[in-house]
């Protein structure tokens, strides 16, 4: 069977000065590009507006804002986001993107790329499988993982990222590919409005 490719979203989610967000999320696009059942769409909080203030019915100028990454995150049929690990937990930003939306993330599948110290970003993961759920959104139970990350910020990409990952990439890609395209299936045969 046949199947128009998936719409990924791919999220990073690090604002801060020096991160190395773009550098893991460039390598897992690479790895994406190559899954043939899928289109790419790059969404950078760092390049992204997002109002502070979450309310329930936003100004004419807060919507303004929103309305580009809203519509982004909508055409999006799946999503991974990549994350450092601040704190023991995700980055500010993430959530206020998560928090102004709602619609766009449900019955949709949620992948992960997280980078940190020695828990190479796990906690923070562990705490946005928490958050989706509540958001009726699917996470992938692959995760890709990588420790000390920003302990060398000279290194190149290859140092940086191990070439055994990309057989966990192609891994977490098709559990991706797979729940992506049953959800559709889903949501065209019956919309979810649980």
């Amino acid at each position: 069977m046949s199947y128009a490719p998936l719409q990924l979203a791919v999220i990073i989610a690090s604002t801060r000065q020096g991160r190395v967000g773009p550098v893991v999320a460039d390598w897992f696009v690479g790895q994406a590009r190559r899954h043939t059942a899928m289109e790419i769409d790059v969404i950078d909080l760092a390049a992204t507006p997002l109002p502070l203030a979450v309310t329930s019915s936003p100004a004419k100028e807060t919507a303004d804002l929103l309305a580009p990454v809203s519509a982004r995150l909508a055409a999006a049929e799946a999503f991974v986001v990549v994350t450092p690990e601040y704190n023991h937990s995700f980055p500010a930003t993430i959530k206020i993107l998560i928090d102004w939306h709602y619609t766009q993330w449900r019955a949709k599948p949620v992948g992960f790329v997280c980078y940190g110290g020695r828990s190479g970003g796990l906690r923070a993961v562990e705490h946005l499988r928490l958050v989706f759920a509540e958001l009726h959104a699917v996470t992938i139970r692959e995760t890709l993982s990588f420790h000390s990350a920003w302990n060398r910020p000279g290194d190149s990409r290859e140092q940086m990222i191990p070439a055994e990952s990309d057989g966990a990439a192609k891994i977490m890609l098709d559990q991706l590919a797979w729940w992506g395209q049953a959800l559709r299936e889903a949501r065209a045969a019956h919309p979810y409005e649980v």
